[in-house]
């Protein structure tokens, strides 16, 4: 199952003034560069969704592809844009503000997909789903361009048109903390280094 990772940085950062919050350093390096350190070897080929800073995030050295629908539309528009440019049948996403994300995110997804024959899977921790980190067959394009044609942009509601499978990560449930805040970020920061100092 030949698959496009999809890193959704294209976000506003409001809650955290605004700043681009995938070239925030976290543990000495940007927040993105963790997110493609766990991701990539998962996949096939990985693509950045970004709306600014586009020259740093390709020094990386991925494709990085803005939203085709302006005024920061949210994560469904960046995978629609994924969608488009992705070489391979299925795509996963995850965000770029979850530096602790699953190395086995992909595999227990792609069983998930294949055991319930669905659309889509979702990450899911106890009775938290994290509709960012999913997998689906990049045919459903046109569906999703339909969906954002008509206005929408909740990405539960586009779920909820399609067979979609949460996958449980109930053993995982701290990888998928995200980074919402400046002071999440020095938090979450501290709490990790100490953690890599008793390893």
């Amino acid at each position: 199952m030949k698959t496009t990772a999809l890193i959704l940085a294209g976000g506003r950062g409001s809650r955290m003034g605004e700043v681009d919050k995938g070239l925030q350093l976290f543990k000495g390096q940007p927040m993105v560069a963790h997110v493609i350190e766990r991701l990539f070897p998962q996949c096939d080929e990985l693509i950045i969704n970004a709306n600014r800073n586009l020259d740093t995030y390709a020094a990386f050295g991925h494709r990085v592809i803005p939203d085709a629908i302006d005024g920061f539309a949210g994560p469904l528009a960046g995978l629609h844009t994924g969608m488009a440019h992705a070489t391979h049948p299925w795509i996963v996403t995850a965000p770029c503000d979850s530096p602790f994300l699953p190395r086995d995110l992909v595999a227990r997804l792609r069983t998930g997909i294949e055991d319930a024959g669905a659309d889509l899977a979702v990450a899911k921790t106890f009775d938290q789903p994290h509709p960012v980190f999913c997998l689906a067959r990049t045919s459903l394009a046109p569906h999703l361009h339909e969906f954002l044609a008509s206005g929408q942009r909740k990405i539960d509601k586009w779920y909820a048109t399609l067979k979609v499978v949460e996958v449980p990560f109930d053993d995982q449930e701290a990888a998928f903390a995200n980074i919402n805040t400046v002071e999440e970020l020095r938090t979450m920061e501290s709490t990790s280094l100490a953690a890599d100092e008793r390893r």
